[in-house]
């Protein structure tokens, strides 16, 4: 099935999908800063770029998206039903890539928090944040 979409519209639909300051991510940070915790973000020098690293407890966090990291058993992950191969392809790249990154972090001594955009739904935020911040200490 082709596009519905030009080549040149579908590329200004494309360049708006961004990967850092997501809105998931903003959500964490103003929820962390709020209760005094500080951090820094998307440190280059850490294996996979975390989106937050909160130094003090040896720990980042990363906010996932479920579509784009393949999150389990989610109404958000499921693939798309034209190029499925190549979304298939491209997500499992995307796992693959945040295992070995996760894994060189843990092997560096970081405590590794993985939230997923669809656990931070209004009724679920706080359970969320609880688990994150419980994880800190």
């Amino acid at each position: 099935m082709a596009d519905t979409f030009s080549k040149e519209k579908r590329s200004d639909i494309m360049s708006k999908v961004r990967g850092v300051n997501t809105s998931p991510e903003l959500l964490v940070r103003k929820y962390l800063f709020k209760r005094g915790y500080r951090f820094s973000l998307h440190r280059k020098s850490l294996p996979g770029t975390p989106d937050i690293v909160l130094s003090k407890y040896r720990a980042v966090i990363f906010v996932n998206g479920c579509f784009w990291h393949g999150h389990k058993d989610c109404m958000k992950s499921s693939l798309p039903k034209t190029h499925t191969e190549f979304w298939r392809n491209k997500i499992v790249r995307n796992m693959e890539r945040d295992v070995i990154n996760q894994q060189k972090l843990i092997d560096l001594g970081w405590k590794v928090i993985i939230i997923y955009q669809c656990e931070l739904k209004r009724k679920n935020i706080d359970k969320t944040m609880a688990k994150v911040i419980s994880n800190l200490h």
